[in-house]
């Protein structure tokens, strides 16, 4: 095995290296440490089921899900609550009581004798959609297909998408080598996981073929993500840096689910731009 020589050495410890973070968008909230850090309750509604997201795409995945089990005919409602992560309203206790990981989205469930937390996106989209029976496949081969995609999205979509948006729009501007290293790295890595999605849809509706599951629900908010969102200050998006239009069998899968109401409503769920229309936009528009 060949030994790498660099010039750059680590320091005996990481806390030397805390500063070089300043500068980035969130590093006013960025810490080592877990746990509350504002004694502060969150506020409830009237719904069995209460959200607290915002419209991000890992929000977007379970607002869409919630929106489309609407739309299945479920007798389902839920309250919804915008969580502004850059003002560290996810590290309230009220919001560390139902996730301890401080993100969002988070989840309670009322429905219950006992309410039940849920954290982490694919956690509680799972925890829907086998409470109410919707969009997982009751042929035991055709879930575990649906549950490779799901968890695909889980550990390797969503992270180096986001891995990518963070270098290529959120990190310190003067980190000139830093921002080219890591917009490389991950958006290498973002590419080949659109590559990924778009040979899996060649010839297909859905990443199941036929039928359309949560692992559509799952993939689509981070490929919509590259597809619209992650503009940098220059003005070239992430579209035009990856070259998404390239990804023609995804693109065109995409394009079909946002003809799709659930969609275009769990789109809007908690957004940051339409807050002065309420977490649910689309009611005051009414």
């Amino acid at each position: 095995m060949t030994t790498q020589t660099s010039d750059w050495n680590p320091p005996k410890n990481i806390k030397d290296l805390y500063e070089a973070t300043d500068g980035n968008q969130f590093s006013g909230i960025n810490r080592p440490t877990a746990g509350a850090r504002v004694t502060k309750a969150l506020d409830q509604g009237d719904c069995p089921v209460q959200l607290y997201s915002l419209a991000t795409p890992n929000g977007q995945k379970v607002s869409i899900l919630f929106e489309e089990l609407i739309e299945s005919g479920c007798q389902f409602a839920y309250d919804a609550f915008l969580i502004n992560i850059g003002e560290g309203e996810q590290f309230t206790s009220g919001f560390t009581e139902l996730n301890p990981n401080g993100r969002i989205p988070t989840c309670l469930d009322r429905n219950e004798g006992n309410p039940i937390r849920l954290f982490e996106s694919g956690s509680i989209a799972l925890y829907f959609a086998e409470k109410y029976n919707r969009f997982i496949p009751s042929d035991p081969g055709r879930k575990a297909e649906m549950m490779n995609w799901v968890f695909w999205q889980m550990g390797s979509q969503g992270p180096m998408s986001g891995q990518f948006g963070h270098f290529f729009v959120y990190a310190p501007g003067s980190k000139h080598e830093t921002r080219e290293y890591g917009t490389a790295r991950y958006g290498m890595e973002a590419q080949r996981l659109c590559d990924v999605l778009d040979q899996a849809l060649a010839g297909k509706d859905y990443l199941l073929g036929d039928e359309f599951s949560l692992a559509d629900i799952m993939a689509f908010p981070w490929f919509h993500q590259l597809q619209t969102s992650y503009n940098h200050a220059s003005g070239i998006n992430a579209a035009e840096f990856l070259s998404v239009s390239q990804y023609e069998n995804a693109g065109r899968w995409s394009r079909n689910l946002l003809q799709r109401p659930g969609f275009q409503r769990g789109l809007q769920v908690c957004s940051w731009t339409q807050k002065d229309k309420g977490t649910k936009p689309w009611l005051t528009e009414k």
